[in-house]
């Protein structure tokens, strides 16, 4: 079991391109997000809800709005940055079957939240462990999983009715895929490389 887990989180991608749009069983779904609400979180205040969107004029808005980000984000670069930018996809989407909206409520459990009164953002650290146990949760069930980041936040909560105090922090494309890619996209283009661990890795002080 435990070869299996490292397994599932080397083998997990941020799917963009390899969605099939094939059927995501409900029982599959549920399991899915079950491990996402199992995920830790301060004071127990689980401050997450989930919003699955199907709707394909809602995705197709939000696809809309991607695209135009996107430019805005390409018309930042030059040269050779520009050039890599071209060739990434940055979305599925509509190729994906469902997608999955993550918020967080700073709200929930409060007004004293035990172990946030120091460090404000423990909540929204929680959401991002909520993503991360859906995202491998997702791999194991041979699932993909894109996170989208190209929006603001604002046209998101219009969109989708969500509440002035909620906060969206995370749109995930989900679905079955032909594939998960050996190297992530943004290595296989050329964007960025990944860093070895002894690069990152410090002993008792910073730089120890």
């Amino acid at each position: 079991m435990t070869h299996d887990l490292y397994d599932i989180i080397n083998r997990r991608r941020d799917v963009r391109g390899e969605f099939t749009g094939a059927l995501v069983p409900a029982a599959t779904l549920d399991r899915v997000l079950a491990a996402a609400h199992a995920a830790p979180s301060v004071g127990l205040t689980q401050p997450w809800d989930f919003v699955v969107v199907r709707d394909r004029e809602l995705r197709a808005a939000f696809h809309e709005h991607v695209t135009h980000e996107r430019d805005v984000f390409a018309a930042t670069l030059d040269g050779d940055a520009a050039a890599r930018f071209a060739r990434i996809k940055i979305d599925g989407v509509l190729e994906s079957t469902l997608s999955v909206v993550v918020t967080y409520d700073a709200a929930r459990g409060g007004p004293a939240v035990l172990g946030r009164h120091a460090i404000a953002d423990a909540g929204l650290y929680s959401v991002c462990l909520a993503i991360q146990n859906l995202w491998l949760a997702a791999t194991a069930e041979g699932l993909g999983v894109g996170w989208v980041s190209f929006y603001r936040e604002e046209f998101l909560r219009d969109l989708l009715g969500i509440p002035a105090a909620i906060r969206p922090v995370a749109w995930l494309c989900l679905g079955p895929v032909s594939r998960l890619a050996d190297v992530p996209d943004l290595e296989r283009h050329g964007w960025r490389r990944r860093a070895p661990l002894d690069q990152v890795r410090h002993e008792n002080h910073w730089g120890g």
